[in-house]
């Protein structure tokens, strides 16, 4: 592989592995309507009323939420916190300058019915309109494709900002489809460049085990959301989960998404746009190597691998999908377990294979406390898939989707993730709107 390619796989993986304080779709409602906010207050003028529009992805993945710091949920106390404590340089931090004055503000703007939110006329599954009003004024804001990816920005009739495909976002995106189109970005080229960039190029990765430790510590200590991490760990229920890598793993990943999804304040580093993808994809690894007494070299590697696993399956689902993120995060995992413990790359597939032959139907149903529940599966499945490959135990190419081909298999993935759960996706969108 040439330097030139090890450079570009470094910046994909700086781009797609970045903190996220809160659920990132409610953070990047906070994120549209702090640009606009801060455009309006350029000519002196404070917002009155927000109204937002978004795709049914980012409601359905916005209802049941917890914001941080708020110990509420959704999409409004999101809008209005953009307004009263939104940094937009912050990306997806906008709200690391939370305190309780301006949540109190933010609260006050909904009491005031000053939030609207409503469904947008889209066919796109990550996209966002925010528009801030007071008197005769008004500013706006549009998000698409990724959640920190503002494409649009207007004050009243005055264009500030148009980029549309030439953001730099954008073309990340299509770098990314062309890349696995080309089979540029393949698992064979991602356990190759594992195994010899320079450990100095991906020592950066380890951030990700100082925050997302910290959030799993904080939902391991605190009661946060369905104690999940917390109950799994308990020594009360010692008898029935053991000690184990498989409970290990499972305790600290779900500790972190409880604490995630409740409204914790602390940030996760995500993967592809999620911090619950993040969090699934670097937990399970780092409860391997707790296990295994790893060094950090090889822990980053084993990170690096998971998380170009993850990023690779979802460049062909899209950001936002009917398929549950953590199925491609916790084959991301899996993967990044079986290289700790010294796996070949025949055996890494063998671990995708196994992932994708068990727990592709998982749907997704909006983002909420209940994931953490999603995200034990997933991480069980996970290492089960990990421990079947290193003995050479591999699902069958005749099952169901799986092929010879580990390319293939993916697609097929992608294929029902992308195409073929549409109908899934607008019935449980259909389903949660009514309730």
């Amino acid at each position: 592989m040439t330097r030139e390619r090890e450079l570009e796989i470094i910046e994909l993986i700086k781009r797609e592995v970045k903190p996220a304080l809160g659920c990132t779709e409610p953070i990047a409602v906070s994120l549209a309507v702090a640009k606009a906010a801060e455009v309006l207050r350029e000519i002196g003028i404070e917002p009155e009323k927000v109204e937002v529009s978004v795709s049914g992805n980012i409601l359905k993945n916005g209802m049941g939420v917890g914001v941080p710091g708020t110990g509420m949920v959704g999409l409004h106390i999101a809008a209005a916190l953009g307004v009263t404590c939104g940094v937009s340089d912050y990306k997806l931090e906008v709200l690391k300058d939370l305190d309780k004055l301006r949540i109190d503000r933010a609260k006050q703007m909904l009491e005031e019915k000053a939030i609207s939110i409503s469904l947008a006329e889209t066919d796109k599954k990550l996209y966002i309109l925010a528009k801030c009003i007071s008197g005769n004024h008004s500013a706006s804001a549009i998000i698409e494709d990724n959640h920190d990816n503002i494409t649009t920005v207007k004050r009243d009739n005055l264009t500030i900002l148009k980029t549309g495909s030439q953001d730099i976002n954008n073309e990340l995106i299509n770098s990314i489809n062309k890349e696995i189109n080309d089979y540029k970005l393949s698992v064979k080229n991602i356990v190759s460049f594992t195994k010899t960039i320079p450990f100095c190029d991906i020592a950066f990765i380890l951030e990700s085990v100082t925050l997302n430790r910290a959030l799993s510590n904080e939902g391991l200590e605190n009661n946060y959301g369905l104690k999940v991490g917390k109950t799994i760990k308990d020594n009360i229920h010692k008898n029935v989960f053991g000690d184990g890598l498989l409970t290990h793993s499972m305790a600290i990943t779900a500790a972190a998404s409880d604490a995630r999804m409740a409204g914790c304040i602390l940030p996760a580093m995500s993967n592809s746009g999620s911090g619950n993808q993040g969090i699934t994809v670097t937990m399970p690894v780092i409860a391997a190597s707790d296990k295994l007494g790893s060094t950090d070299e090889e822990l980053a590697r084993a990170l690096v691998l998971a998380h170009l696993v993850a990023i690779h399956i979802k460049g062909y689902l899209g950001k936002l999908s009917a398929l549950c993120g953590c199925v491609i995060a916790s084959t991301g995992a899996s993967c990044g377990i079986v290289y700790l413990k010294g796996g070949n790359y025949d055996q890494i597939c063998y671990s995708i294979k196994n992932m994708i032959g068990n727990i592709t139907g998982m749907v997704c149903d909006g983002a909420k406390v209940g994931c953490a529940l999603k995200v034990a599966s997933g991480v069980s499945s996970a290492v089960q898939s990990a421990i079947l490959a290193l003995d050479n135990i591999c699902i069958s190419d005749n099952d169901g989707i799986i092929e010879k081909d580990i390319e293939k298999t993916i697609r097929n993935l992608g294929k029902i993730g992308s195409k073929g759960m549409q109908i899934t996706d607008d019935m449980i969108l259909d389903i949660m709107v009514c309730k």
